[in-house]
């Protein structure tokens, strides 16, 4: 179709670009909203428990058998582990970016199964969990009781039975993770009534095990002529604890019963002590589910919230801690105002220099029918309405309308020509533009869709920006052949004094004057330039120099650190503390904070840390930050609050503390810092990885480059190691394992049986009361029964005081440490990352090697894919012109021009990475 087509039907152009509008105002509302595309790659989670079981123990039973058998599993990129002495393990699995979560989680599950029959039976009754996930909190929450009417026990598990069922069923949410522990039935056993009736925790265990059943009995009557059929039902499960308390362990001959109570205390308590929150309510994190829209989802919950409340109890608030939603939305604000302030500042220099408002309207209709029309074709691509998309409109803005200027300053020519006609003037102007405009978008577009070809996620990035502006680009071409010729022909008039507005008369002699100044001096240097060539191509040269120099100096980064408006405390107190003590540390450390300006609000939760992982001397404090918008001043950035926190807390010396804040991309890791494993590859024990690691650490903090390194990793935790005499056992009648077995009962606790309650399943623990289990001297009351006949278990077996580590991790199979490190200020995390690559190349010893994870891992992965695909770009563009010229040689003088616009870039760039 010729574009004189649409100049001489202007309805069927404005029904074009009318089709345009309304097509991307559908998209723009169908079109999720979220801070970035959705890059971090996959992650599934496998967790079990193993109660009572050392780190030592869940590594060489359960992490080991788990992590061979998930290796290797279909599109998988790295794997890491972690086996606490708290009894649970973890295995995560990262995949590549753009695997299918779901068929992720079906193939790791498929692995998990096959190793199932080699896990204790301990960890098999428990189950095996297999779950996909994104790290990316979407919001956090505290249910709490401001007057102290309700434990921490009682709001965990309002938390866990009324709010965490309703908040999974949300579309999006992948998973509700409290840090309170469930409820848990508790048998307190006492050692010295049981081996007055010569009993031992397995005689419990066989007593719940016969009389804590659900069974099928089947029915009277089925398959008869019988009148009636009747279901034969057994009273199943007790649930009650005064059930549980009448359960019989023993009939004597003259029918004297033995109940459980007469031997132990019975509650309904917690399936986990190392936890406390107690005075600051119950913390819970609400993670998104990959691919779903964060700013839906959070909306969902918001209303979720407000119905629960209606039906809390008295003196219960569920406050929100911290939402993903005010960052994402102080962005997006920020960005809309940027792409409000481009639009009307385009408009003003197309005014200013077009000096007539009908010329003016015609570029201005350009933009936003180009601008809106994208968002139908980026929403059919799968994109979402993000900081990259929008940022990329904001740069489309100064392109698009380049179009329709051409054509309206093509028809104003023919005007000053003598053409007084305007449709006239634009039949000839736009003879000679069609193919004009039609290569200099296909240049553009040939710059921008090559990058679409980046896999990974930096290709995701480079896709969603690049292509949203080749769109854009592409609606303003169909822009400036339909409507804005059409148009032109339509209102545009030639220029005459009696008619135009003084004011216009006054911009254009003064525009004219300055314009014809530049221009003339411009004429002048490019003459004595081409008279003295040697000086240009001597400036070519230079460019080309300073341009490599440049790249070559510029910090690199994945993408820059933002205040997130959120700062992790973590603690790690004395290896040995308990929940008490660390507690009192916690305390110090709230104190200080209630000072800090910037702070709206804190929580604490005891029991774990992000740099320490479990255990009861971690602890971590979520603090929250008031709103960018009343922070004022230079010392109120997450960074300035930071090196408070470090400054007030200089003085507790009885606790290590690290601060960081959220990840400025979401579902990469739980912080910003750089993530680092350092492996064990030489078959050493845990005590040379960890001295290895400690002068790994010490060598990163005297680099500039490194504002903070540190591992929350100890190995100095008070531990004893058993030893049992199997000769004496073996004469006595019994075996080491009936010896092991009594101490696992009364000191690491069984998970015996299951309780009904609040239609939910809890285990019913059988464990000794912890005063008979404070110290060693308390296996003096500890016995164990050999042919009727209580012994003291004492003298079976010796100890001896060791020091180990509370946690054992893993990457990819081999033993390993995390390191964390902080980049310093004034450097990028490219620096950081290249110098630790460096000293790890120089002081690492033989045997023990290195990966990153999380962020750092992709952004250490970046190779020269970029560089290729740039070089295919700039190939396209000049075969373009070639085939535009017919010459191989005419458009070397357009591609000469680009290490100038590449130089200028970075010249003028405030704060320049490249990315």
């Amino acid at each position: 179709m010729k574009t004189n087509t649409f100049i001489n039907r202007p309805i069927l152009s404005v029904v074009i670009s009318l089709l345009i509008l309304l097509a991307g105002i559908i998209g723009l509302k169908s079109m999720s909203v979220e801070q970035f595309p959705d890059i971090a790659p996959p992650t599934v989670f496998v967790e079990t428990s193993y109660p009572g079981a050392s780190a030592s123990v869940l590594e060489k039973t359960v992490a080991t058998q788990l992590e061979n058998a998930i290796n290797g599993v279909e599109n998988m990129i790295y794997m890491t582990s972690e086996s606490s002495n708290n009894g649970t393990v973890f295995v995560t699995v990262y995949f590549k970016q753009g695997t299918d979560p779901d068929m992720a989680t079906v193939n790791v599950q498929n692995r998990v199964a096959t190793v199932t029959g080699l896990l204790p039976a301990e960890v098999t009754k428990i189950g095996v969990t297999t779950q996909k996930q994104q790290n990316s909190i979407l919001r956090s929450i505290t249910l709490s009781s401001p007057n102290g009417t309700y434990d921490g026990s009682f709001l965990g598990n309002y938390f866990s039975i009324n709010l965490k069922p309703q908040i999974l069923r949300i579309k999006g949410v992948g998973k509700v993770q409290s840090y309170s522990p469930d409820y848990a039935l508790r048998i307190w056993l006492d050692p010295l009534k049981m081996s007055q009736y010569r009993l031992q925790p397995s005689d419990i265990q066989n007593a719940l095990d016969n009389q804590n059943i659900e069974i099928a009995l089947g029915d009277f009557g089925g398959q008869s002529t019988n009148t009636f059929q009747y279901t034969v039902r057994y009273k199943g499960r007790l649930n009650s604890i005064d059930k549980f308390e009448n359960i019989i362990i023993q009939t004597s001959e003259t029918g004297e019963q033995l109940h459980l109570k007469d031997v132990a205390q019975i509650e309904l308590g917690k399936s986990d002590y190392n936890f406390d929150g107690d005075g600051y309510g119950v913390y819970g994190a609400i993670y998104q589910a990959a691919g779903s829209n964060a700013l839906e989802v959070n909306n969902q919950i918001d209303q979720l919230i407000g119905e629960l409340r209606k039906t809390l109890p008295k003196d219960v608030e569920i406050t929100t801690f911290t939402n993903s939603n005010d960052f994402l939305q102080s962005s997006i604000k920020k960005v809309l105002k940027t792409l409000i302030e481009a639009i009307i500042l385009v408009i003003l220099v197309v005014y200013f220099f077009l000096q007539d408002i009908r010329a003016t309207l015609i570029p201005t209709l350009s933009i936003f029918v180009s601008i809106i029309g994208t968002f139908a074709i980026i929403y059919m691509l799968g994109f979402t309405l993000n900081l990259l998309t929008l940022f990329a409109l904001v740069l489309a803005i100064g392109t698009v309308v380049d179009d329709a200027i051409v054509v309206v300053e093509a028809v104003m020519a023919n005007f000053q020509k003598g053409e007084s006609n305007s449709y006239l003037a634009t039949i000839k102007s736009m003879k000679g533009l069609t193919t004009v405009l039609s290569v200099s978008t296909l240049i553009f577009m040939a710059v921008f869709i090559p990058i679409s070809f980046v896999l990974g996620t930096n290709g995701v990035f480079y896709k969603q920006f690049g292509i949203t502006m080749a769109v854009a680009v592409g609606i303003s071409l169909i822009n400036s052949l339909t409507l804005s010729p059409a148009l032109s022909a339509l209102i545009l008039r030639p220029y005459n004094p009696n008619t135009t507005y003084k004011a216009n008369i006054a911009i254009k002699k003064a525009y004219n004057a300055t314009f014809n100044a530049i221009y003339g001096r411009y004429q002048n240097a490019i003459s004595k330039l081409i008279k003295r060539q040697w000086l240009g191509w001597s400036i070519f040269a230079l460019t080309i120099v300073g341009t490599v120099v440049l790249i070559k100096n510029t910090n690199t980064g994945f993408v820059p650190n933002e205040d997130m408006g959120v700062v992790y405390v973590n603690m790690s107190t004395a290896e040995g503390n308990t929940i008490h003590q660390t507690k009192e540390i916690t305390e110090r450390v709230i104190d200080r904070l209630k000072t800090i300006p910037e702070v709206e609000n804190y929580t604490r939760v005891i029991g774990f840390s992000f740099a320490g992982g479990t255990g009861s001397n971690n602890a971590f404090i979520p603090v929250k930050l008031k709103h960018w918008d009343q922070r004022s001043g230079d010392s109120s950035d997450i960074n300035s609050v930071i090196n408070k926190i470090y400054g007030m807390t200089s003085d507790i010396t009885d606790a290590s503390i690290v601060c960081f804040g959220d990840p400025v991309v979401p579902g990469y890791g739980m912080n910003n810092s750089i993530e680092l494993h350092i492996q064990n590859k030489s078959g050493a024990d845990i005590n040379s990885l960890y001295s290895v690691t400690q002068d790994f650490v010490a060598a990163l903090n005297q680099h500039k480059e490194i504002g903070e390194a540190f591992s929350g990793y100890k190995i100095n935790s008070a531990q004893y190691l058993v030893d049992v005499d199997v000769a004496l056992c073996q004469q006595k009648g019994i075996q080491p394992r009936d010896v092991l077995s009594v101490l696992s009962g009364y000191y690491g606790g069984i998970y015996a049986s299951n309780i009904n309650r609040y239609s939910k399943v809890y285990r019913v623990m059988v464990q000794a009361e912890n005063k008979y289990r404070l110290n060693s001297k308390s296996l003096e009351n500890i016995f164990i029964s050999i042919k009727g006949e209580m012994a003291p278990i004492s003298q079976f077996i010796s100890l001896k005081k060791i020091y180990g580590p509370t946690m054992l991790s893993h990457f990819n199979l081999f033993p390993s440490i995390s390191v964390n490190a902080m980049t310093a200020e004034g450097y990028s995390s490219g620096d950081a990352i290249a110098k630790i690559k460096e000293l790890a190349d120089e002081k690492l010893p033989k045997g023990y090697g290195y990966e990153f994870g999380g962020m750092t891992r992709e952004e250490s992965n970046q190779s020269n894919a970029i560089w290729i695909v740039f070089g295919i770009s700039a190939l396209f563009v000049y075969l373009i012109l070639a085939g535009l010229y017919e010459s191989f040689f005419i458009p070397l003088a357009v591609m000469f021009s680009v290490p100038f616009g590449i130089l200028g870039s970075f010249i003028f760039a405030i704060n320049p990475t490249v990315i």
